[in-house]
């Protein structure tokens, strides 16, 4: 049986806060409850992003403010849209953020 999308969330939570994910109230809103500020907040999402081979836009983080949040977008992009990249199972693959033109420019420049 694999984990519903609700356990493997917790687990990534709990992996990040290096606690055990049964302690962690699925109601728990990560800023308050948790007290997880906007960069750890970035950074748990970036985990669940690795766990679920997905990618969450920028656009979309405001409105994860619970771990309930989370799962309830997870499932939603699991049930909508297929893998973004199956490949990605080769180590040290991970889901590249879109660069801009003047990041390339200023990457460029420090060269």
């Amino acid at each position: 049986m694999t984990p519903t999308t609700e356990a493997r969330v917790l687990q990534a939570l709990g992996n990040y806060l290096k606690r055990d994910p049964a302690t962690i109230p699925v109601d728990a809103v990560l800023r308050d409850d948790l007290g997880l500020d906007s960069m750890a907040t970035i950074e748990l999402l970036y985990q669940v992003e690795e766990a679920f081979d997905l990618q969450i836009p920028d656009e979309d983080l405001q409105g994860l403010q619970s771990v309930r949040d989370v799962v309830a977008y997870v499932n939603g992009r699991l049930s909508s849209s297929p893998p973004a990249n199956p490949d990605k199972s080769a180590k040290g693959v991970t889901s590249p953020r879109p660069t801009t033109k003047s990041t390339k420019a200023v990457k460029k420049k420090r060269r």
